[in-house]
């Protein structure tokens, strides 16, 4: 997470025209489209999805679903229509995000709109945040004052003692912010108690922290990342690690985290003997794709060790897709300051992934892993109103999932691209 940007938004009038229009929830249908229900499902051709007070209220063939008078009727023939968007990676930490209370309407609006809504995110999950930033976004977004998608967090990051990475020391100074080093099982229990308590949904350590110099990569001790992954668990959270390297990666197993939030590429290929190890302790893992990729050439890294540390990635992400281990989509938006997910995309099919295990990795998977396949996740009668509309099909390249033309959550529209010519 770099130093805070001081450039403010600029908003267009398009913009905040459409951002005006989408705070309350309609009645709306979706008639014509090419409907992928679920992941493993077959698509339904001229199909109609109807979403009533915030829920779907009908799902089917056009020529069974007979919309109301009053409804509105959006045209999806030639589109492609899925569940709401996860993103298991963000951080919500750059402006206006910081100190969010104190934001205007209009510029939370845009910036959630913009980076994050656009591309058909219904579901964020930030992973590393300054102290109760995202609980008081979520706040605005739940109170109907701010539009947005669900906010998810595991509010400040646990870092081992002495272990403060190398990049957000200065954002760490600038913000005045204590430490989130923890140096004993006792306080890392303690601390992990009281975030959650607090409202956070996870937490988050860093067993691989990048601290430079000589030592480059400090793990976190073992009892204390066991410690603080089993305070997670005791309140049913979830537990994700940045493992960096090899030794951070045995400590991510050895304390029973459930996610990795990035592939680890210092660690070289993953043998079928570890991927196994993740397999059997049910660890998902977030590829980050793009972080390896642009973020490594926006430091000047040459191409060279772009390409290998890229490479070794995307093994490591097919690996665990060949074992049949879970990925979850997310992209470390707000540490890199790239939001568009067309290259991200494109390296997960590269790395092996088909189009329904990427559908998964943003749809099915992440409500599962996290708690909430009974509502969101997939497209059916009941469920929460949560869709994206593509103006193209997946089936035929997985940058179709970039083509996001409308973007809903509980039946309010959080994005709708304005018709062409």
């Amino acid at each position: 997470m770099p130093p805070m940007p001081r450039t403010p938004l600029l908003m267009t009038p398009l913009v905040l025209a459409l951002l005006a229009g989408t705070a309350a929830a309609q009645d709306l249908a979706i008639v014509g489209a090419r409907i992928h229900t679920a992941p493993d499902a077959a698509p339904l051709a001229n199909a109609t999805i109807w979403i009533r007070d915030g829920r779907i209220a009908a799902l089917g063939p056009d020529d069974e679903v007979k919309v109301p008078a009053g409804v509105r009727i959006i045209d999806g023939r030639g589109r492609s229509v899925t569940a709401g968007f996860w993103n298991s990676h963000v951080h919500l930490i750059q402006p206006p995000f910081h100190q969010p209370a104190a934001q205007g309407v209009a510029a939370l609006d845009e910036a959630l709109h913009a980076r994050f809504t656009r591309w058909g995110f219904t579901t964020l999950f930030d992973i590393g945040s300054l102290p109760g930033d995202v609980r008081a976004l979520r706040a605005r977004i739940g109170s109907g004052e701010v539009t947005g998608p669900q906010l998810l967090t595991v509010d400040m990051p646990f870092y081992p003692e002495h272990g403060t990475p190398i990049y957000v020391r200065e954002l760490w100074a600038q913000t005045r912010t204590p430490s989130a080093e923890v140096a004993t099982p006792a306080q890392a229990r303690q601390r992990a108690a009281a975030q959650i308590a607090a409202g956070a949904d996870g937490v988050k350590l860093f067993t691989g922290a990048i601290v430079g110099g000589a030592q480059r990569v400090l793990p976190m001790p073992r009892d204390v990342a066991t410690a603080t992954v089993a305070e997670a668990h005791a309140h049913g959270k979830p537990a994700f690690a940045h493992p960096t390297d090899l030794p951070g990666l045995e400590i991510a197993i050895d304390s029973g985290v459930d996610v990795l939030a990035h592939a680890a590429p210092d660690a070289g290929a993953w043998s079928p003997a570890l991927v196994q190890r993740l397999k059997d302790a049910d660890v998902a893992l977030v590829p980050t794709l793009t972080l390896f990729d642009t973020g490594l050439r926006e430091e000047g890294v040459p191409e060279a060790v772009v390409a290998r540390f890229v490479g070794a990635a995307q093994q490591q992400v097919k690996a665990v897709v060949d074992s049949g281990g879970q990925v979850l989509f997310g992209t470390d938006a707000g540490y890199i300051q790239v939001y568009d997910t067309h290259l991200e995309y494109r390296l997960m099919a590269a790395a092996g992934m088909g189009w329904r295990q990427i559908l998964a990795s943003l749809t099915t998977a992440p409500a599962q892993r996290f708690g909430q396949s009974a509502q969101r996740g997939r497209l059916a009668e009941g469920l929460a109103g949560d869709l994206v509309m593509l103006g193209s099909d997946p089936q035929v390249s997985p940058e179709a999932f970039a083509d996001v033309q409308l973007t809903v959550r509980d039946g309010r529209i959080l994005h709708e691209r304005a018709a062409g010519p």
